[in-house]
């Protein structure tokens, strides 16, 4: 019996079976990949945290299939590889970017791109992509709260950094001078390089195993079977126009700015238009429109459920329509450096806010709306620098089948939170606090999930950088449920000296002794509080 994914093309001819064993037979190539990048990183941002994401795509640049990793890298990372395969020159040959004007999305985001096939004729590309603990620029961990690109790092149009095999010496010497921790990026970058080493091996060993030709024509057919999937399950919605509006906090003395989409279904497709969102700022809250991409293919994969196959042709039923030069879809030279972390996340908001009125027995309410990023940066007591970057957890939205979790990362994220006994080993700091942050989740029928709370108390001086999003207003509920409550960051600047109210997007330069208080966002509750009977 054959598939419904009419796999023949060419002469390949595949049935239900042979296209389950394929779709799990390229996963599993990238997640080994991820296994392989995770095991050799030296940084505990990609280590501990997974802050890293590794795919498989064709000869187009088209996602074949994706490892569990994070959904803002890899709803955006085609771009990249479109980008990068041009110079893929011959065997052995890598090429790295970072440019988010060029296929990137923020610049500690560094992606490495390789070929399988013949020089200029590739038959299948692998990429891994990390977040690197500092890439440059005016603060540490390269997050800074910045007004053009150029203060955030080092930029890296697509460049071949590794020729037959071998590191380019020249540029590399280029990149780690411009960094803070120079062998630290040295070994995450070698990582990297085995990681892509390790995919292209597989998908070697696949290709010699089963012969190319169905091979790629088993990755035409699981696109093909992804996007008759996503297909139907837009069909199954109520066509008409679903429109919604999310508000960022304000800068000190501003508005909110105003993120803004329409979304129309019918006859099996969705149309996704941002107009109206608000033109670029000048902060670093712009996205590119790869990621504000990545936000609308990662709504739509979750409600086509866990069975349909992750890849480029699950996104043909969808059309993105950003308008250019807003901060969804942010031009030259626009500061970006929260655009991927943050706005990321309040797009997925925006597109979820609108799906709520097509589908009201699927959406959940609003998870945190943030990443919580931190950068650390100084020296230790011998002098040697150091440079840090985590996100952190928060509540889950409640759904209309069950309550959102506490303390975990949720949406664009899918990264972990770092153990405080990484954390310690380090960087000369201490956690002083790390628990829940109880009642902050929404009341509802389903009540949202609560934040944490994570308090360092730091042993040297250390210049900080936190960039965090629904400080000044809260995530929502559905249904009836109530808000989650809104983050709050809190510093004290001596061991005995009170603590004090910071914005969401504060740079500190903190004493040995001082302390920085971190309470994340809780979910909004999903539904009426019964008025009787148990709760969740």
């Amino acid at each position: 019996m054959r598939s419904g994914g009419g796999a023949r093309r060419g002469r390949v001819a595949l049935d239900a079976i042979d296209l389950e064993v394929f779709r799990h037979q390229f996963a599993a190539v990238a997640e080994e990949m991820g296994a392989a990048l995770q095991h050799s990183a030296y940084s505990p941002n990609i280590k501990e945290r997974r802050d890293f994401s590794c795919a498989v795509f064709d000869a187009a640049g088209e996602l074949i299939a994706q490892g569990d990793h994070m959904p803002v890298h890899l709803g955006s990372m085609g771009d990249s590889v479109r980008a990068a395969s041009p110079l893929l020159a011959g065997p052995g040959d890598m090429v790295a970017l970072n440019d988010p004007f060029r296929g990137g999305t923020h610049l500690p985001d560094i992606t490495l791109v390789a070929a399988l096939g013949a020089a200029g004729r590739p038959h299948l590309l692998v990429a891994s992509r990390a977040h690197h603990s500092d890439i440059g620029g005016m603060r540490p961990g390269s997050m800074p709260l910045s007004s053009e690109i150029f203060q955030e790092g080092l930029r890296l149009p697509p460049v071949r950094i590794v020729r037959a095999g071998r590191l380019e010496r020249d540029l590399g010497e280029i990149l780690f001078a411009n960094v803070r921790t120079p062998q630290e990026r040295r070994g995450d970058l070698q990582a990297q390089i085995a990681a892509n080493l390790t995919g292209l091996r597989r998908l070697d060993e696949i290709c010699a195993s089963q012969g190319r030709s169905r091979v790629l024509g088993a990755a035409r057919a699981l696109m093909d079977y992804s996007e008759r999937r996503m297909r139907a399950v837009l069909a199954r919605l109520p066509p008409g126009r679903y429109a919604a509006v999310e508000h960022l906090d304000p800068a000190p003395g501003g508005r909110p700015p105003t993120l803004r989409v329409a979304i129309r279904l019918g006859r099996g497709r969705a149309v996704v238009d941002f107009s109206g969102t608000d033109a670029q700022l000048p902060d670093s809250r712009n996205a590119v429109a790869s990621i504000t991409r990545a936000a609308v293919y990662y709504v739509f994969r979750c409600l086509a459920g866990a069975d349909v196959p992750s890849n480029a042709g699950a996104w043909r039923p969808l059309s993105v329509r950003v308008p250019p030069g807003s901060l969804l879809d942010a031009r030259p030279p626009a500061a970006v450096a929260a655009g991927n972390v943050e706005t990321s996340q309040r797009a997925v908001d925006l597109v979820l806010r609108a799906l709520a009125r097509a589908a009201p027995d699927r959406i959940p309410a609003a998870s945190q709306g943030t990443m919580n990023n931190l950068t650390l940066g100084g020296r230790r007591s011998d002098g040697a620098p150091f440079a840090y970057y985590e996100t952190m957890a928060g509540g889950m939205g409640g759904g209309p089948h069950r309550a959102g979790l506490s303390a975990v990362h949720t949406h664009m994220t899918n990264s972990l939170n770092t153990p405080v006994e990484a954390l310690e080993h380090a960087l000369p700091l201490r956690v002083r606090r790390y628990a829940i942050r109880r009642g902050s989740g929404g009341a509802g029928r389903h009540r949202g999930g609560d934040g944490l709370v994570r308090e360092l108390e730091f042993a040297a001086e250390i210049e900080c950088t936190l960039m965090a999003e629904r400080r000044a207003s809260a995530p929502w509920g559905l249904g009836g449920g109530n808000s989650g409550r809104p983050g709050r960051d809190r510093v004290r600047w001596r061991k005995s000296g009170p603590w004090r109210t910071i914005g969401g997007r504060s740079q500190l330069r903190l004493p040995a002794g001082a302390a920085l208080r971190i309470e994340t966002p809780g979910g909004g509750g999903w539904g009426r509080t019964p008025r009787s009977g148990p709760r969740d």
